[in-house]
């Protein structure tokens, strides 16, 4: 990746130079480019909103407004404490989602961060990301035919390929999960992720996935999991555990 950053008149703006040759805080702006459609989904999949595809003819893009959750975010939408350049939300997930393409973990490719100061003490961001062809949240999937035991392994090792590089995710669940034609695994969505030493996060993160499936499995009785299904991740993941 050819990293730079350029300061704009309200913030900066951090991109990949091999896959964007110029970049201001139009390219922010889903209205500035030839094509713009909102992500969509089954079960919420679209998230919080503001997120969007984006083509400039030959790639497509994903640009994400960073937006606050749960209570905190019914009185304060998209504003972030200053902590410093390097602390946005923006910056640090760039360079985190560059250091695993680096590992050559199955995570988007970033292209541009950027973050807006708001009066002295607070910040607006977003992110671009280069949209993997193909694929779809693992809840789309289990809406489909329900997976054999070689799915939940395959999830359960690619997980645990993540977890043995050290990989925090902040919110593993059936959305930011993804997967391709193959049923391979993809993850999206590394706000507040880090890398860390081995501890109890990781089973704390399987924990948060399981919560997960089975909350959409009640939004939704179609839903293809199952607790057997779920011994069979786990199955996968120790086995990878073993391996390594």
């Amino acid at each position: 990746m050819n990293e730079t950053v350029e300061n704009t008149e309200g913030g900066a703006i951090l991109y990949d130079r091999a896959l964007i040759n110029q970049i201001s805080d139009a390219d922010f702006q889903a209205a500035t480019w030839p094509s713009a459609t909102p992500v969509s989904g089954s079960l919420r999949t679209a998230g919080r909103g503001r997120t969007m595809v984006l083509c400039d003819g030959n790639t497509e893009f994903v640009l994400r407004h960073y937006r606050r959750g749960g209570l905190p975010g019914r009185f304060n939408r998209d504003r972030y404490l200053w902590l410093g350049q390097e602390r946005t939300r923006a910056f640090a997930e760039w360079r985190l989602l560059a250091r695993m393409i680096e590992m050559n973990l199955p995570v988007p490719r970033p292209a541009a961060a950027r973050y807006c100061r708001v009066a002295a003490f607070f910040y607006t961001a977003d992110l671009l990301t280069v949209r993997q062809p193909g694929i779809r949240s693992l809840s789309d999937r289990l809406l489909q035919d329900a997976p054999d035991g070689g799915f939940w392994q395959r999830l359960g090792r690619g997980i645990r390929r993540f977890h043995q590089h050290g990989v925090f995710h902040a919110d593993l669940n059936a959305y930011n999960l993804q997967v391709d034609a193959a049923d391979e695994l993809f993850i999206l969505d590394f706000d507040r992720g880090r890398l860390r030493p081995p501890g109890s996060w990781q089973q704390r993160n399987l924990a948060r996935l399981y919560r997960s499936l089975r909350k959409i499995r009640q939004m939704e009785p179609r839903i293809n999991f199952s607790e057997d299904a779920w011994r069979q991740l786990l199955q996968g993941y120790s086995s990878a555990s073993r391996s390594a």
